[in-house]
């Protein structure tokens, strides 16, 4: 009868410390999860994160969670000190959005496209703008966007107050030619927005390519340099060498 007791009271003693620890894995895991479902918030331009009412965010504010703002690249704001993640972000099975100006890839062949965000083309706006359905949309990026190409700009075909330009056409079918229907992968750089809200983004195909770079190289379109952007040098020499060849608008 006293053994019975004792393993009665030894087993009782055990479940007791396993129900305790059960619970403060239990505690830390929610504290885990609601740390980095915390509210901070990115602008449309800029690299950081932010609290609400800090003064980096008079241009725009745009409301993520904490989570998705470490795990897309953005840092801590020196001047609001937002929280910062003590543990790594909850699996939630989302990749990153990759930042060429985080990644720092040698050149736009250089990125990883295993790594970058799927989308499919399901629209079709001029030569350097496409409408895409997002595979893995979140607080970033929603489930349909609107698409400007980094670095590179394309004549004229569908400004209010602007006539059809040379070769817009000819820029518009290429882009369409290419993308319309595929599948394609996204990269961004340091703007993630333009001031009419478009997702600025590279699209590579599924062979590699950078779309960007292969408008400028078919010369359908300059290298716009009025914004800084991570390949910039490399679309400059891209276009020099299609001026010199002569291809597309610079016949």
């Amino acid at each position: 009868m006293k053994k019975l007791l004792l393993v009665t009271v030894i087993f009782g003693i055990a479940c007791g410390c396993l129900r305790t620890e059960a619970q403060t894995i239990s505690t830390q895991d929610n504290a885990r999860f609601a740390e980095a479902d915390l509210v901070v918030y990115v602008t449309n331009s800029g690299a950081r994160y932010h609290v609400d009412g800090c003064s980096s965010l008079r241009s725009s504010r745009i409301p993520v969670t904490l989570a998705d703002a470490v795990v897309s690249g953005y840092e801590a704001c020196s001047i609001c000190k937002p929280p910062r993640l003590r543990t790594p972000p909850p699996d939630t099975g989302r990749a990153a959005l990759y930042r060429v100006n985080v990644e720092e890839p040698a050149n736009s062949a250089a990125v990883e496209l295993a790594r970058l965000l799927r989308a499919e083309v399901i629209g079709h706006v001029d030569g350097d703008t496409v409408r895409v359905r997002i595979a893995d949309p979140s607080d970033l990026v929603g489930v349909v966007e609107t698409i400007r190409l980094i670095g590179v700009d394309t004549p004229e075909t569908v400004h209010p107050r602007r006539e059809v330009e040379a070769f817009g056409k000819e820029a518009g079918e290429f882009t369409k030619n290419r993308l319309l229907g595929k599948i394609v992968y996204l990269a961004f750089d340091w703007d993630l927005r333009d001031k009419y809200n478009r997702l600025l983004a590279y699209i590579y195909t599924g062979d590699g390519r950078c779309h960007n770079a292969e408008i400028i190289r078919a010369g359908y379109g300059h290298a716009y340099t009025n914004y800084s952007f991570h390949f910039i040098e490399e679309f400059r020499a891209i276009e020099r060498e299609a001026r010199e060849a002569r291809r597309g608008l610079w016949q």
